[in-house]
Formats: structure tokens, sequence, C-alpha cells
């Protein structure tokens, strides 16, 4: 992808563009390609920044507006790079000084490359301005810089196949960070190998730390872990196959990702997680809850910085717990609502394989936006577990913890246990084993029966807001489950 972003700017800059926005948090690999295509427009480079002036000698150092005044004092065709331009662009001088020299600039085949991170462009040149954003190093990318480290390194041993896999290992990283874990991960091993792969994955997880909304997951547990929700299952095998290039030959669109609706504690994230065990994806979870809580970085460079890891790793599935939290204050923040807008556009736009599996409780507090088709490819709605599903999860509950599910009345139990959720099953079923182990026994039928009529379910608490969530997902979402013939709890009383 950098390889387009490389060309589109090179073309921007032969059609005489005066100004280009190019967002990026690696800003020495920026530099290098912005150099390598003002070489082939036959431009020089010239780089100011707000400490230094133009290429560090301190002329036109100290201010935006000073710095385009010395600027406006160079003829001829090149390239200026203005680093941390998110820092200088709220000088409305400057702004002024910028439009009134935009006819100049393109006379003598001049462009401004502003550069930095995050760029919230000024109105003024909004449609002045071309957008471009480099993203994080491709696998490719990556393999040249570590076949260089290689060749560096003439006595080094490289066992076959390590070197690919570090590479994949290291997707997520900048170039500079990619570099350094690869070289410190050689040293620590001794060679190119297994070891060296290891340490690699456990460097990125230090080194992605950096972003606190984002972080990787482990999970062993794939679909047969859940219970019930047969069609959900379904529609997720379906597409199991549909990432690879024989779909793409054959047409299909790659799944985007699925918005999960329901009642708490019946399995909405479990399943989410299980995704990526099933498809052998790499599981990363946003937490749109620390983006808006670290002080330390707008939220907007937080959720820009952790989808572009998304990107870098794809496939992978992206892991978004209770959405509707995360977007709360949309309607009174403007920030957030700035942040929300860029995200939904990052859902409906994205094209690397970054599969969104989302989850919600509340509908009331979804922006209608987020429920448009084409941010997701469906929207499941997950009930209360019918008697078959209930019986279902506590057979893998016990299962789970060494027990024979046939030796228990399952069904029996399942009914006794009507209108408790999934999470609810999994707690009976260990305040079964905390009593027994207490007594100095195994698990007994009583023990669950018991602690099934102790529980007192999430429905009696919240029955009226659970009513409103299912009569809301009747005729605006897709039931995930088969069974059609579920008591409708609902309508009993």
């Amino acid at each position: 992808m950098s390889q387009e972003t490389e060309r589109e700017l090179g073309l921007l800059l032969r059609a005489g563009y005066r100004i280009v926005a190019l967002e990026s948090f690696e800003e020495d690999r920026a530099l290098r390609m912005l150099e390598r295509v003002a070489a082939k427009a036959e431009r020089a480079v010239q780089v100011w920044s707000l400490a230094g002036g133009f290429d560090g000698s301190g002329e036109g150092a100290g201010s935006f507006d000073l710095g385009l005044v010395h600027w406006g004092e160079r003829e001829g065709p090149a390239v200026l790079a203005v680093l941390d331009a998110h820092a200088v662009l709220s000088d409305p001088v400057a702004i002024r000084r910028l439009r009134d020299a935009l006819p100049t600039l393109a006379q003598r085949r001049q462009t401004l490359v502003l550069m930095g991170p995050i760029l919230d462009l000024p109105l003024e040149l909004e449609r002045e301005c071309a957008h471009l954003s480099l993203p994080l190093p491709s696998a490719e990318e990556l393999r040249r810089m570590f076949d260089r480290v290689v060749e560096s390194t003439p006595d080094g041993r490289v066992e076959p196949g390590a070197l690919d896999d570090c590479v994949r290992a290291a997707l997520g990283l900048t170039g500079t960070e990619a570099a350094r874990v690869f070289r410190k991960a050689w040293m620590h091993a001794g060679a190119v190998d297994q070891k060296a792969v290891a340490h690699v994955v456990s460097e990125k997880r230090k080194a992605l730390r950096r972003t606190p909304a984002l972080s990787f997951h482990d999970t062993d547990a794939g679909l047969e872990s859940v219970g019930g929700l047969g069609e959900l299952k379904r529609w997720l095998r379906e597409r199991r196959r549909a990432f690879g290039e024989e779909a793409r030959q054959f047409g299909l669109p790659t799944p985007r990702g699925l918005l999960l609706l329901g009642v708490q504690g019946c399995g909405k994230s479990l399943c989410a997680k299980a995704v990526a065990q099933e498809w052998h994806f790499p599981l990363l979870r946003l937490d749109l809850g620390a983006a808006f809580g670290d002080p330390s970085k707008s939220p907007e460079v937080t959720v820009r910085e952790a989808t572009a890891i998304a990107e870098s790793l794809a496939p992978v599935v992206l892991w978004i717990d209770e959405i509707e939290k995360g977007f709360a204050a949309t309607s009174s923040d403007p920030n957030a609502s700035r942040v929300f807008g860029s995200f939904l556009t990052w859902l409906a736009e994205k094209e690397a394989p970054v599969f969104v599996a989302a989850t919600a409780n509340d509908v009331t507090a979804l922006p209608p936006e987020l429920l448009r088709r084409g941010r997701f490819d469906e929207l499941f709605f997950v009930d209360l577990p019918s008697e078959t599903e209930r019986a279902e999860i506590l057979s893998i509950h016990l299962r789970a913890r060494g027990r024979d599910a046939a030796q228990f009345p399952i069904g029996e139990l399942a009914d006794q246990a009507a209108r408790l959720s999934g999470a609810e099953l999994e707690q009976v079923v260990a305040a079964g084993l905390y009593t027994a182990f207490a007594e100095g026994r195994d698990l007994s039928d009583n023990d669950i029966a018991n602690a099934i009529q102790e529980t007192v379910p999430l429905y009696e608490t919240y029955e009226e807001r659970i009513k409103e969530l299912r009569n809301w997902a009747r005729t605006r979402a897709r039931a995930a489950t088969l069974d059609v013939k579920m008591v409708d709890l609902f309508g009993e009383r």
C-alpha cells in the first residue's frame, strides 16, 4: 500500500498540486519517500520545522508565518516539507499568507507537503489540499529491510522459513521499530530461528503498548465452545474462505464485519473472540473508552493509529466490545463526534481484510449511522438461550471442568434454568463445583439444581429493558439462533 501512496504523491506533484497533506507516524520514512518522488519530478526537497527552520539552519524558525516569508524568497521548482504541520496550522496570519502565495507556487512549480501524524486542516485550505496517508510497512517492505540486515551480517545463521516468520511477527510496527526489534531478537537468540521469532512477537507486544486502546488477545476458544447461536455460526463458517484469492476471483467482496446486539451474558463477546480462532486470524481488541481516556494523546490520533496497525496486520479480527459506550458522548462532544465520523468512514471504506466484530448491549445508545448497511455485513440479535441452547451450554461447561455431561440430566436442568443467560449458566456449574468441593465429594445433579434455584437471573432485574431490546430487534436484526420454537419469555407474562 505504501507503493500506492508513493505513486499517488508523484502524480500530485506532476499534476501541479500546490499543497499536499501527508499523514504518517514515521517522519523519516515519509521524508525518504518524498525525496524519491521529488527526484523523479526533478525537484529539490527542503525541510522546514518550527524549531530548526529550513534544513536546520535556523532560517525561518520560530513561526510558520516567518517560514513562509523566507520560502517566498526562493524561486524554482521545489518541494517544501513542513514538519509537525498539525502544530502550526492554527496561525491565521500564516494561513492567509499561504493562500495569497498559491498562484506563485503554481508558477514556480512549488509544492508544500504538510506532514504530521494527523492533520486537521483549516477550512480555508480544505479545497486546496490533497490528502494522503502513509500506511505502516507491508510484509514486502519489511522483508527487504530484514534482508539488508541479514546481508550486513554474513556470518549469522538463518534457519529456513524463520526470516518470513519474523516478517509476519513484525507486522504492525513502524519501519524503525521493526528493524530495531529484529536486530535485538537476532542478538538475543544468536540466530534467526524460532527463538528469534518468539522474541520479535514479545517485543512487538511491548511496542504496541504505546497505543493503549489496542491490545492483542490470545484465545483457544473456537465456535465449538459457544453454546447455541446456530444461525450466527453458520453465517461465520460460510465466510471462512472468503478472504483468499479464490474468493476474489469468484467475485466475492471481502467480509467487512458484524455487529452483535443482545442481552448481556449471552455469548456476544465470546463469539466475537471465537471468530479469530475459527479463522486462524490474529485477534486485536480496540478499547474506545481507553482512546478517549488517554490525556497524552488525542482520541483521533489514537483511533487512527489503531486502525492503521490493524490494517498492517490484516487479515485480522478487530474486536470492539460494547461499542455504544465508546461513542456515548458523540451528541454533546464535538471532538467525540469527529472521531466517530472518522471511524465510520474507515468502516465503510477500508479495503484491507480487517474483520470488525463489534458487540452492543444498549441499542438506544447506538448512533443510527452505525447501523447503516455498508458499515457491517450483518446485524445479529443474541437473545436469552432457548432450552436446547441451555442444555448445550451446560454440557460445554461441564466438559470444560472435566465432567461427563452424559452423567447428568441435562434436559431437566436446562428446563429448570429458564431465563438464565449463558454467563449465568457457567456460574451455576462453578457454584455447584464449589459446593461439592467444600463437602469433599464429586459434583452431583442436586448441586447444579440448587445453584440454579439460588441464581437471580439478569432478566428479573432488567425485564423491561430486555423486552424493549427484543422488540426492537424483531424487524431490525437477524436472529443468531436457528431454534424457531424458542419460548417467548416476554409474551408469557
